[in-house]
């Protein structure tokens, strides 16, 4: 009989950070740690002789998706997928939340928990897909506008309390997925080095029929940044170049080219602005 679930993460100089995060997930649950820095020695005393827990290592740095990918290649037989950075904690009884929550609806596809930040502050984990309108909008006035309406509208499901509900789009930080989902689609496009590839998976399962389910009954922390920290310019450039790709993909045929041309001056801008 297979597990019920699989934890996959990725990790890229993660090593102070790895312990807890294992520590949270127990020694029950079949854990692959998937090391996106080949040659990195370090890692290995920060996993230990922990049960369950299987070291990967990637032949070169991946990206956040492709080694996601290569981490459920490798991954025990299980109906459900957590994916998950190695930068949180997982609450007591978070992972059993999500699997009750995944397995009480019909068609779910993925689940995403409450993440919180350290100072426990919510984290807007699950939105609504990026429009164009709202996209270019957010893009071009979000870093020095922050009560624009485009911002406002991309960033509307920030719910206080928050409520279990449908989403758009959950953050890949920590995401259980349906194998049978993961499967089906693909797994994540890895045109993704890192970046919008969680939005652009929800959005290939939810047209699948699946549906993307916010379960704030289930909570992680987020510690955040520990694997881009040193890189902010690399990582806003990444990151509007994800941004890119992702809507540009939305709005093909040669008839829309003065769109995507819009969208590539609008993301330069921001990305120029948010270095600056």
């Amino acid at each position: 009989m297979s597990a019920p679930v699989s934890v996959v993460t990725v990790a890229f100089r993660s090593e102070a950070l790895l312990p807890a995060f294992l520590d949270s997930v127990g020694t029950e649950v079949p854990t692959i740690v998937v090391n996106n820095v080949p040659g990195d020695t370090a890692i290995t005393p920060a996993i230990g002789e922990r049960p369950n827990v299987t070291l990967l290592e990637a032949n070169a740095n991946l990206g956040y998706g492709k080694g996601m990918n290569l981490g459920v290649q490798h991954s025990p037989d299980s109906d459900w997928l957590l994916l998950s950075n190695p930068d949180l904690a997982f609450a007591p009884g978070a992972i059993e939340e999500l699997l009750r929550v995944g397995n009480s609806l019909p068609g779910v596809g993925a689940v995403g928990p409450l993440i919180l930040t350290p100072s426990g502050e919510i984290y807007p984990s699950a939105r609504r897909l990026p429009s164009l309108r709202n996209g270019i909008g957010h893009a071009l006035f979000g870093q020095f506008w922050k009560s624009n309406p485009w911002t406002k509208a991309y960033l509307a499901d920030r719910e206080n309390p928050p409520r279990q509900r449908e989403a758009g789009w959950l953050s890949g930080a920590c995401l259980l997925i349906s194998r049978e989902a993961f499967e089906a689609v693909g797994g994540f496009d890895d045109k993704f080095f890192m970046y919008f590839e969680d939005v652009d998976l929800c959005a290939r399962i939810a047209r699948t029929g699946r549906t993307i389910i916010y379960a704030p009954s289930a909570t992680v922390t987020h510690i955040g940044g520990a694997s881009t920290s040193g890189a902010s310019r690399a990582m806003i450039r990444v990151h509007h170049e994800s941004a890119y790709k992702y809507l540009a993909a939305r709005y093909t045929g040669w008839h829309l080219a003065p769109v995507r041309v819009a969208l590539r001056v609008g993301l330069w801008l921001r990305a120029f602005v948010a270095k600056s």
